[in-house]
């Protein structure tokens, strides 16, 4: 054991302090993504708000007096459906943002057929994330939400439970979405250049060989 030192021991606050200080900056491992020009952001994202007012009014226009007009049977079916198509979008969203460009470099350059629509893709991944998981995702969310009303409404209409009864249904509809999603992110993740790949053939079917609409 080494001696004690007194010295060491009656050692002035102040320099103590400033022996032992810590640094406060920090050096954090930054990751540099090339984003887009501020004005170019701002244009995308009044677009799409614009474009979720107009869609969501349209469909809840038409699916007020729809929803209230068909079965029960067939408002459940639409809920399923719907919530499948806000899962199905999420797993695309997620698989854009994670997926890697250098693999699809390989199959466009051996001319494999969508792999031009995966890069587009993937290099646009903001704007399809936007899209996918919140312009289709929250228009889903509304939509299922107005089918379930209609059901509670159908079977339920002028009777006192009818209240507990719409909100168990809405609880039902946003734990099938809520859990549907949780399950199918970490399918896309682990699946992510499979997804985009998929993707981007079902879009070549739409694209000319130029790359042309």
């Amino acid at each position: 054991m080494g001696k004690y030192n007194s010295k060491n021991a009656l050692m002035n606050p102040a320099q103590s302090s400033k022996k032992y200080k810590v640094s406060k900056e920090r050096r954090l491992p930054v990751k540099k993504v090339k984003g887009r020009p501020k004005k170019e952001q701002s244009i995308w994202a009044i677009k799409v708000t614009l474009i979720s007012f107009f869609l969501s009014l349209s469909i809840l226009f038409i699916s007020t007096g729809l929803f209230e007009k068909v079965s029960v049977l067939l408002s459940l079916v639409v809920v399923l459906a719907i919530v499948f198509i806000g899962v199905m979008f999420d797993v695309i969203g997620v698989a854009v943002t994670v997926s890697d460009e250098k693999p699809f470099h390989a199959m466009a350059s051996k001319k494999y057929k969508g792999a031009k629509q995966a890069i587009r893709l993937i290099r646009n991944a903001d704007k399809v994330s936007s899209i996918c998981n919140d312009v289709i995702g929250d228009i889903c969310g509304v939509v299922s939400g107005s089918a379930g009303t209609a059901i509670v409404f159908h079977m339920f209409s002028g009777k006192a439970q009818s209240g507990w009864i719409e909100a168990i249904i809405g609880g039902l509809i946003a734990a099938l979405t809520v859990g549907g999603k949780a399950f199918a992110k970490k399918y896309a993740m682990n699946n992510s250049n499979l997804i985009v790949y998929k993707v981007g053939s079902l879009l070549s079917i739409f694209t000319s060989e130029n790359g042309n609409k």
